[in-house]
């Protein structure tokens, strides 16, 4: 496993032995602001003039510095985002002993194995603890080196130190080495005192011992470019051709539930690469309308106006039938005499038969007729 560390392509980030110095690490995140313009890190930290004198230098750097300072060989094309069932499945298949839709701990791994989390999460991860249990972009830089597919490390780093910059109060020292080594290559001649000095924890003889202490239940062989480094990934979410003679894992695997998150996709069962949007919602963005053509807007303006027209009949059927009803009322109301409550006597309302107030007899001036007893 030590062999295959040492030649993959995070052995540089995960091996480097870079001094840090606290007061530059500081200095850095204190002033770090992440520019929307351009998509860099700004930074100011202070160094030496000729005449000795301090002075404040900024330090511009963006995803493409990460990659050639931590020499991560990836690019800008290369995915963020993987499927969970492929992360998933390849752990199983590296002896995960954990419960598959349970947290996942590097304890739950043959010794080998145990191993690559430690250095892994120890190494890339942006957190301050909790360093037992193995995040999902971990998961996938794990499928990545194993599996030999590309993904793309500089941007996940690169994110999270972008995330930091604008935590304000939640700010803290993330990433320590890789700053110092960017410093390193931004400016030469960065003051370093060795009072100053960060002290680091380091892979030793003493920390292989004590995570590999307890005995495995089942020793697990190296696989795919662990065992060969011209090992060729299965295509899709495939984390083994179907000519591979290893153990099984589908029995597990079908009590799986996937779920979505940062650095996790769910597919619906097409093939492809996985999207290599940094966000884990649903976004539609005009260049993707403009990739696609025209076609899918007019389909929806073609759509809207249908249903407008559609609701626009419909209101006018309505209102038909409401004028129609409206005059049938009033040829009602005009052939029925109607009586108010001041015509009607109270003692007889509600009692059987309701009589009207008699009024007395009147006949209209100039009229033949007479008026009804």
């Amino acid at each position: 496993m030590a062999t295959f560390l040492r030649e993959s392509r995070i052995a540089k980030a995960i091996s480097d032995k870079t001094v840090v110095y606290v007061s530059h690490v500081r200095a850095f995140w204190n002033s770090a602001r992440f520019d929307t313009t351009d998509k860099t890190i700004h930074v100011v930290v202070t160094k030496k003039d000729e005449n000795e004198k301090d002075i404040d230098v900024e330090v511009v750097f963006g995803v493409g510095d990460v990659r050639r300072v931590l020499e991560l060989q990836d690019s800008d094309n290369d995915p963020t985002f993987m499927s969970e069932r492929l992360a998933k499945g390849l752990w199983c298949r590296m002896g995960f002993t954990g419960h598959i839709n349970g947290k996942m701990y590097k304890r739950s791994f043959s010794k080998a194995y145990r191993y690559l989390m430690h250095c892994l999460v120890h190494s890339l991860s942006h957190r301050k603890g909790a360093y037992d249990e193995v995040s999902d972009y971990i998961m996938n830089i794990v499928v990545s080196l194993v599996l030999n597919r590309k993904y793309n490390i500089s941007q996940v780093i690169f994110e999270f130190m972008k995330e930091n910059c604008e935590a304000g109060i939640d700010k803290y020292i993330m990433y320590p080495r890789f700053i110092m080594m960017i410093l390193n290559d931004k400016i030469e001649d960065l003051p370093k005192d060795s009072n100053d000095v960060m002290e680091m924890s380091i892979v030793n003889k003493a920390t292989i011992l004590r995570i590999t202490k307890d005995k495995d239940a089942k020793t697990k062989e190296l696989i795919c470019a662990m065992k060969d480094k011209a090992y060729v990934a299965p295509k899709d979410d495939k984390w083994r051709h179907d000519n591979s003679s290893s153990d099984n894992e589908d029995n597990r695997m079908s009590e799986m539930v996937e779920k979505k998150t940062r650095w996790w996709c769910i597919r619906d069962g097409s093939s492809g690469e996985p999207q290599r949007r940094l966000i884990d919602e649903t976004v539609i963005e005009p260049t993707v309308v403009i990739e696609q053509g025209n076609e899918t807007l007019k389909q929806t303006l073609e759509s809207y106006f249908r249903k407008n027209e559609e609701l626009a009949a419909q209101q006018a059927q309505k209102s038909v039938a409401q004028k129609d009803e409206t005059q049938k009322s009033s040829s009602d109301e005009d052939s029925e005499a109607t009586l108010s409550e001041s015509e009607l006597v109270a003692e007889t309302v509600g009692k059987g038969k309701v009589q009207l107030k008699k009024k007395p007899s009147t006949k209209r001036k100039d009229s033949d007729e007479e008026d009804s007893p």
